[in-house]
C-alpha cells in the first residue's frame, strides 16, 4: 500500500512539474512571437528604437535587427529543450500511470475474488 501511494504522489509531482515546464514554454512561445513581430517591424524601418531599462535608445536597424535574430535563436533552443523534457517526463509519467492502474486493478481483483468464495 506505501509503494503505491508513493507512486502516486510520484505521478502528482510529475503532473506539476510538467504544468511548470509548459508554462516556461508558454512564456517563451510569447516572447519568441514578440520577438518575430519586431523584427517584421523593423525590416523596412530606417530608424529603430530599444527599450533599456525605463528609456527609450535609438539603435540602428541592423544592430537591433541582428539582436532580435539572436534572441530568436535562443528562444528556439530553449523551447526545443522544454519540449524534449516534457517529452520524457510524460514518457515517465505514462509508465508510472500503468503501474498504479495495474496494482489498483490486482487490488480490486484480490477484493471481488475473496467476497465470491
Amino acid at each position: 500500500m506505501a509503494e503505491l501511494q508513493e507512486k502516486i504522489n510520484q505521478l502528482q509531482l510529475i503532473q506539476q512539474n510538467l504544468n511548470n515546464f509548459a508554462l516556461q514554454r508558454q512564456q517563451f512561445q510569447i516572447q519568441q512571437s514578440e520577438a518575430e513581430s519586431a523584427l517584421n517591424e523593423i525590416s523596412d524601418s530606417k530608424t529603430s528604437y530599444k527599450i533599456i531599462g525605463s528609456i527609450m535608445v535609438k539603435t540602428e536597424p541592423e544592430t537591433l535587427k541582428k539582436e532580435l535574430e539572436e534572441k530568436l535563436q535562443m528562444l528556439k533552443i530553449r523551447i526545443n529543450s522544454i519540449e524534449k523534457q516534457e517529452a520524457k517526463i510524460r514518457e515517465k509519467a505514462e509508465e508510472l500511470q500503468k503501474e498504479v492502474l495495474s496494482e489498483l486493478e490486482k487490488k480490486n481483483d484480490s477484493k471481488t475474488s475473496g467476497k465470491h468464495k
